[in-house]
């Protein structure tokens, strides 16, 4: 084998996406003729909304297939600080980046934001200091906020929110003993992936508070916005005090079944813009540009395909209560997204491997979110598909 390749140690620092990986497994099992109950991944089982997919088509027609300017086309930049500005937050074109998924906008946020241990930040006696900035997270969380965070060079910090319903109010004890003046990024994702949580307005006032009397910037992972049921869905940065520290993550793959349109943005300030756009133009240069077109149209003309996903959803979410409940499962029931973490062995890890090989049903293990115990589901499923997977661990003792 060629020894050619010296990989860098900041790719050594992160692990390949869990979620992806169970997905992947499943797909392997699939081509090879096994029924798979897929419960691991997080997209939604309905088609990007008919008028949408109309409005790439015309796009296209168009010749719109050319680079755009790179942080974005003017029509739906400002069609993206008007959705803003209906949830609270006082957005202007100019402060947003459009950029290939939500994905791409945290990552270019986690990179503009966080510095390794590298020397980069004199201590105050002129040494060099070797420790990362800190960046908290709230667990469970998102699998990919802690790689994003590691390769840019950050040291995690972690609040526990499992003691607690997955509910963030209650921990907010925990998160003041957590963060300090060192503490230079927060992550909160409301709705939560992989929990459902919806926050609560009081604990994300909490959350300001303890961002203004330490002087941290804040992430708020919004992408499953528009999927709420029983509660209400407060943007961070709608808060005062947090419009000039919140940088709001958004996108199109969840809440108009545009997963593989990779179309999602990034709202701050404009001196974080500035400087994100920086890295952004160095990397990804822009969105696709007939896709930014398709995006115009998405946040135009599709409320009534957004309900009906959301009706759907709520059902789904009901009817995973009731059959769980009827196994003797409690769960934790989540106002929002698509997820629910289910209580299996200390080793979910093995639970999951169990449940993919002995009974067809793919789900992702909690400690691939730092939520050891559980196993997360995905009901992007339709109801049939839900019962069968419930039925199949029930079968083998899985549940």
């Amino acid at each position: 084998m060629s020894d050619a390749y010296e990989f860098s140690d900041r790719i050594g620092r992160v692990e390949p996406s869990a979620t992806l990986a169970i997905s992947n497994l499943a797909a392997e099992k699939e081509a090879e003729g096994a029924d798979i109950v897929d419960l691991s991944v997080g997209e939604p089982d309905f088609d990007t909304p008919a008028n949408v997919v109309e409005a790439g088509k015309e796009a296209l027609d168009a010749g719109h297939t050319g680079y755009t300017s790179s942080n974005g086309i003017p029509e739906l930049k400002e069609a993206i600080a008007e959705k803003l500005r209906g949830t609270g937050i006082d957005a202007d074109a100019d402060e947003v980046i459009v950029t290939p998924g939500g994905k791409q906008a945290l990552y270019e946020t986690f990179q503009t934001l966080i510095d390794g241990g590298d020397g980069s930040h004199p201590s105050p006696s002129g040494t060099s200091s070797h420790s990362g900035d800190e960046v908290v997270l709230l667990d469970p969380a998102w699998v990919s906020y802690e790689a994003m965070a590691k390769l840019a060079g950050g040291e995690l910090s972690r609040v526990d929110l499992a003691p607690h319903g997955f509910q963030l109010e209650p921990a907010l004890d925990d998160l003041a003993e957590t963060v300090s003046d060192d503490t230079e990024l927060l992550v909160v994702n409301s709705p939560s992936n992989p929990t459902g949580a919806v926050f609560s307005e009081a604990a994300l006032e909490g959350v300001r508070d303890l961002a203004v009397e330490h002087d941290i910037a804040v992430i708020s992972d919004e992408i499953y916005e528009r999927i709420v049921y029983d509660a209400e869905h407060v943007s961070l940065a709608s808060l005062d005090g947090m419009a000039d520290r919140t940088i709001t993550i958004n996108g199109f793959s969840k809440a108009f079944s545009m997963t593989g349109w990779r179309l999602g943005y990034l709202h701050a300030t404009e001196e974080f813009v500035g400087q994100a756009g920086k890295l952004h133009s160095h990397s990804v240069s822009c969105a696709t540009n007939f896709v930014q077109r398709a995006g115009v149209e998405a946040l135009a003309n599709t409320d009534e395909s957004v309900e009906e996903m959301r009706r759907a959803f709520a059902d789904r979410r009901d009817l995973l209560v009731d059959l769980f409940d009827e196994h003797g499962v409690d769960v934790d029931v989540g106002d929002g997204a698509f997820y629910m973490m289910i209580p299996v062995d200390e080793d979910d890890q093995a639970w999951c491997e169990a449940a993919i090989e002995e009974a067809s049903v793919a789900c992702v293990p909690g400690s691939a979110f730092n939520a050891p115990g559980y196993a997360r589901i995905s009901y992007a499923a339709s109801e049939e598909r839900l019962r069968e997977a419930v039925t199949r661990l029930v079968s083998n003792d899985l549940l």
